[in-house]
């Protein structure tokens, strides 16, 4: 099965259930996102950067991270689509810890970013070392979801504008 883009693989399209299911199969420890249940806030799927996870805050605020995006999703059976809109959030970072809220430009639509950047200390050996390097682009979040999303069948439909 081929993916081109993000059009739907040949074939039957999965049930709303399995599509939710395998896009929930994407989550693992060593990632840096997540996939949720976002009922509570008013999508079917949440996919965010576990910027609030504590394993993993610290690898944020050394990368003076200031925003971050979340990517609200739901399914549309009826035209086997999954309908996406990013939101942009401000971070504060107090004492190490992160808080969100919503920017002030209450950014809404697609977006694209890429944030990086490495850090260098002396490493155990007592030699100068890179410590860490992080790269954190909306593409490595919103990539794996398309693919997910065209090998069920199913559109992943970005949107800026109008109901999610």
């Amino acid at each position: 099965m081929k993916l081109f883009g993000n059009k739907p693989a040949k074939g039957p399209a999965l049930s709303p259930q399995e599509v939710i299911a395998r896009l929930l199969s994407l989550n693992r420890p060593t990632a840096p996102y997540q996939i949720r249940d976002g009922r509570a806030e008013g999508a079917d799927l949440l996919a965010e950067w576990k910027i609030v996870d504590a394993q993993w805050y610290e690898i944020f605020a050394k990368a003076n991270l200031t925003k971050v995006f979340r990517i609200y999703m739901k399914l549309d059976p009826g035209k086997q689509e999954v309908r996406a809109q990013d939101r942009e959030y401000a971070i504060a970072w107090r004492a190490g810890v992160p808080s969100l809220s919503l920017a002030a430009s209450a950014f809404k639509g697609q977006s694209v970013s890429v944030e990086f950047g490495a850090a260098y200390a002396f490493t155990e050996e007592l030699a100068p070392g890179q410590v860490y390097k992080y790269r954190f682009n909306t593409g490595e979040l919103k990539k794996p979801i398309q693919e997910v999303v065209a090998a069920c069948g199913w559109k992943y439909k970005g949107v800026a504008f109008g109901k999610l």
